[in-house]
């Protein structure tokens, strides 16, 4: 049973999947107005600085979660 589920789910996936990149080859080639908007208004650096400070801010809390967690792992098999 679990074995035809995955092949079921690989199946639906090879068969899904060439069809969502071309739907977003032709969204992405109907769309670039905007981007070129926020590149000639300056908002795009904004965009992406959030972007950025969102990243280092979620890996930040991942490292200090991890210390966290060796700590404690330590602790219990002291």
């Amino acid at each position: 049973m679990k074995n035809s589920l995955r092949s079921a789910l690989l199946l639906l996936a090879a068969l899904v999947l060439p069809v969502w990149q071309a739907l977003a080859q032709t969204a992405a080639a109907d769309a670039p107005e905007m981007a070129d908007a926020m590149r000639q208004s300056g908002k795009i650096y904004v965009v992406v600085a959030v972007i950025v400070t969102v990243l280092v801010g979620l890996l930040a809390y991942l490292i200090s979660l991890d210390r966290k967690i060796s700590r404690l792992e330590r602790e219990v098999r002291d």
